[in-house]
């Protein structure tokens, strides 16, 4: 009986946030078909009275929607890519020799978790025009990669030290070469952080605003945050349209999410983290 009710209590808890945590979701579903008069004066919180779908084909004509959700592709997919290359062969040379020299980078990696991106945006931002990467995708896939390296060691690393080397002496005496262990043996292996570490670094680049705004100014190159603060300027006297605007750029996270949300989960249990 006292497991039924606490059952029962941690169900209306679970309720109760989902609800608190969806709501705002829904809200913004139901604002984008409103025009201002139902979202500030008639009917704030209820359904539309009349659905304005012309708030969607509005807002596509108007938000250069492709163009923003290209840069964010092109950005987020190479940054993934990257963080994932270096950090897996990076770990695996810490994790496999044990020297001075490989305690040294690897303590200097995990040393920038805790270095704010706004401490080093102006010595950044100056880099970046000595290499006269200026108004580039490469202005922030370069420091997205950067900051991505940290978090993706500490994953890596300490699954690399879960491997048994003894699959890769058995697999050398058998003939096999080094990249033959690594890409068929130590890869595998590895499946569970490179799922949480994609799903990571893709919520972050995509939806990171405050280095893209510093070092992109030119409107063809902005990701999607800035375009969704250009578009709220410019029509900002339009609420529907704004609200179909972010329906449109929220829709590849949520997709992310739906499609792959069991993966992430099996993930982050696997490697032993609390999601």
């Amino acid at each position: 009986m006292k497991r039924r009710i606490g059952r029962t209590i941690l169900y209306v808890i679970l309720v109760i946030y989902a609800v608190i945590s969806i709501y705002p979701l829904f809200w913004m579903f139901l604002y984008s078909f409103k025009d201002n008069n139902e979202i500030f004066v008639t009917n704030p919180f209820g359904f539309p009275k009349v659905w304005h779908v012309e708030n969607y084909v509005n807002a596509w004509n108007k938000f250069d929607v492709l163009t923003y959700l290209r840069n964010s592709v092109i950005v987020t997919v190479v940054t993934i890519v990257l963080v994932e290359l270096c950090s897996l062969m990076f770990c695996y040379v810490v994790a496999r020799v044990n020297n001075r020299i490989t305690r040294s980078f690897h303590f200097l990696i995990q040393s920038g978790m805790f270095i704010p991106i706004q401490a080093i945006m102006i010595p950044l931002v100056i880099t970046v025009r000595r290499f006269h990467f200026t108004n580039s995708l490469f202005s922030i896939i370069l420091p997205y990669t950067a900051m991505g390296l940290p978090f993706a060691c500490m994953l890596f690393y300490g699954f690399y030290l879960g491997i048994p080397i003894d699959l890769e002496e058995s697999a050398f005496l058998d003939g096999a070469n080094f990249g033959t262990i690594f890409f068929r043996i130590i890869m595998p292996q590895m499946k569970s952080p490179i799922v949480v570490l994609v799903i990571y670094q893709f919520m972050s680049c995509w939806n990171e605003f405050n280095l893209a705004l510093v070092m992109l100014t030119k409107n063809e190159l902005k990701t999607l945050p800035l375009g969704l603060v250009n578009f709220w300027t410019a029509y900002q006297a339009q609420w529907g349209e704004v609200g179909a605007a972010m329906i449109m750029a929220s829709i590849p996270v949520l997709l992310v999410y739906l499609f792959f949300s069991n993966q992430i989960t099996d993930a982050m249990a696997t490697s032993g983290m609390k999601t």
